[in-house]
């Protein structure tokens, strides 16, 4: 598995897209999120579930990611977390 080596963020503030910011965490953490949205009541679950999805796809372990959601799709998503762990790869 990959760990990320700094704190990285993609994305816009703006409705129908999604801020993300990867920090890493200590060693044998995992994957936590930190979600903001104010669709988070009905779809909170849904979008952790894919987001800590998306992390273990990519490879990654011990990192926190935080998302302030602002109507983004599961697609936009998705590309907003991989974008923001790739920035964070780079040493």
């Amino acid at each position: 598995m990959k760990s990320i080596q700094k704190e990285a963020t993609v994305g816009f503030e703006e409705t129908n897209d999604a801020l993300v910011t990867v920090t890493p965490s200590a060693i044998g953490q995992g994957i936590t999120v930190e979600l903001v949205s104010s669709v988070k009541r009905q779809y909170g679950e849904h979008m952790e579930a894919l987001i800590v999805a998306t992390v273990t796809e990519a490879g990654y372990t011990d990192v926190h990611v935080k998302v302030v959601d602002k109507g983004a799709w599961d697609y936009a998503l998705q590309a907003r977390v991989v974008a923001a762990l790739n920035r964070g790869d780079v040493a």
